[in-house]
């Protein structure tokens, strides 16, 4: 049961964190380092509504948890964008 929602979330959270680290490397600007990160907190959110309401049962359970999966990656792609660093959270 969460085999499947871990496989299938590896492939667009690795396209999200390298796309988070090529634009970190670039020096581009805040809002475009964080913009996939955002964008797949959105897809996540989207998923995990159509899992609870439309699909319901094991099914929508499993959505759930491939939005899990995608927060998780969404979550260490903003720290990628914000180039969050030990020292920074030790302070």
């Amino acid at each position: 049961m969460l085999n499947g929602p871990l496989l299938v979330s590896l492939i667009p959270g690795i396209i999200v964190l390298a796309l988070t680290w090529w634009f970190s490397r670039r020096g581009l600007p805040l809002y475009i380092r964080i913009l996939p990160g955002g964008l797949l907190t959105i897809a996540a959110v989207i998923l995990f509504y159509i899992g609870f309401v439309n699909i319901r049962g094991f099914e929508g359970a499993a959505y759930g948890i491939l939005c899990f999966f995608l927060i998780l990656f969404s979550i260490t792609s903003f720290a990628i964008g914000f180039k969050v660093t030990i020292d920074r959270i030790k302070k």
